[in-house]
C-alpha cells in the first residue's frame, strides 16, 4: 500500500505550547481520512506542516516521497487552508489561470483545469465575476477549486464545508467521492456526521498527538434509524414483531438503534423500510453500525 504522508517525532511549539508532541502518522492512499479533535488539538498545525507553510521543531516529515514543502509537490498536493485568500479584484477564472500556470501547465492546459474546477464547485457562471464579488460561500467554494487544480494525489482539506449552504455541502460530498477513486483526501472538520457519510478512517488527534483510529467499517447487525418526528411510540410495537429483531435502543427523540440476527434474516434493513412505508412514517436516514460519535466519544467510557 503506497505511503502518502510519513511523520515521525513532528513537533511544533508555539512559544511555550507545545501544539504537536512527538506525532507519529503514515497515511496510505485509499479512501478520504477524517481528522477530529478539539479547537487548539493541533490539526491545522498538522495540515500546515504537511503543505509546507511551516517547519516543525523537530522530526521527519514526508509527503508523496519529498520533504513536505519540497518544490517536487507541485501539482501532486492540493490544500485548502482554513482561512484562504484571493486578491479581491480579480476574476476567478483568471487567478485559478494564474494559480495553474504557476504548477507548470501549459497556457492551454491551464485553461482546461481552470473551466474543469470551477465546474466542479459550480462557479461556471461566475467565471468572471471578481471575488470581492462573491459570497462567503462561493469564496469557499472557489478555494476548493484551487485545491483540485492538476487533479493532485493527496488533497487536504481544512473545514471545506465550513460556510457552505446544505445544498452546495452535499454537492462537495458527492464531489469527493467521485474524486475519490483517483485521489486521497485528509479532511480536518468539527462535523462527525459529514465524516461518517464519506471517511473509511478517522483519526483523533489530542493534545498534538494522534490519540485514537478507527476503522469506518460497518457493524452486521446493527441499524440506526433517524427519524423526522419524536412521535414514534406506535412503532416501537410493530418493530418487535419483525422477523430477526433483536433488541432495540432508543438513543435519542429521533433516533433508534435496532439489533437483529444478520445470519438469519439477511434483508432486515428491507423489511424496515417496507414497515416505515405500510404505516406512513418519514425518516431521515437508515444506515449501519454504532455512530463515529459513540466510536470516538463512548469506546472509553
Amino acid at each position: 500500500m503506497t505511503v502518502l504522508v510519513d511523520c515521525q517525532g513532528l513537533t511544533k511549539h508555539f512559544g511555550h505550547k507545545a501544539v504537536l508532541q512527538q506525532l507519529d502518522l503514515q497515511i496510505h492512499a485509499g479512501a478520504p481520512i477524517a481528522l477530529v479533535g478539539a479547537n487548539g488539538a493541533g490539526k491545522t498545525t498538522l495540515l500546515s506542516v504537511l503543505c509546507g507553510y511551516i517547519q516543525p521543531d523537530q522530526g521527519r516529515v514526508q509527503v508523496l516521497g519529498h520533504q513536505a514543502g519540497s518544490p517536487a509537490l507541485s501539482g501532486r498536493l492540493g490544500a485548502l487552508p482554513q482561512d484562504a485568500q484571493f486578491d479581491p479584484d480579480f476574476g476567478l477564472a483568471r487567478q485559478l489561470h494564474w494559480l495553474a500556470r504557476l504548477q507548470g501547465m501549459s497556457a492551454a492546459k491551464s485553461r482546461q483545469e481552470t473551466e474543469r474546477v470551477l465546474a466542479l464547485v459550480d462557479l461556471t457562471a461566475e467565471a468572471g465575476s471578481k471575488v470581492v464579488q462573491l459570497s462567503h460561500g462561493m469564496r469557499k467554494r472557489l478555494a476548493i477549486a484551487q485545491a483540485l487544480l492538476g487533479e493532485p494525489e493527496l488533497v487536504l482539506l481544512d473545514e471545506p464545508t465550513a460556510g457552505l449552504d446544505p445544498l452546495h455541502a452535499k454537492a462537495l460530498r458527492d464531489c469527493i467521492q467521485q474524486l475519490s477513486a483517483h485521489c486521497t483526501f485528509v479532511i480536518s472538520s468539527h462535523n462527525l456526521f459529514e465524516l461518517e457519510q464519506l471517511c473509511g478512517t478517522v483519526l483523533m488527534l489530542e493534545q498534538g498527538q494522534i490519540r485514537q483510529q478507527v476503522a469506518q467499517v460497518s457493524e452486521a447487525g446493527v441499524l440506526r434509524l433517524q427519524l423526522c418526528q419524536e412521535n414514534y411510540q406506535p412503532l416501537l410495537p410493530l418493530l418487535q414483531q419483525l422477523p430477526g429483531l433483536v433488541s432495540f435502543l432508543i438513543v435519542s427523540k429521533l433516533q433508534l438503534e435496532l439489533r437483529y440476527d444478520a445470519a438469519r434474516v439477511a434483508d432486515f434493513d428491507v423489511q424496515l423500510l417496507q414497515l416505515l412505508h405500510q404505516q406512513d412514517i418519514d425518516y431521515r436516514q437508515l444506515s449501519r453500525g454504532p455512530s463515529l460519535e459513540q466510536q470516538l466519544f463512548q469506546s472509553g467510557s
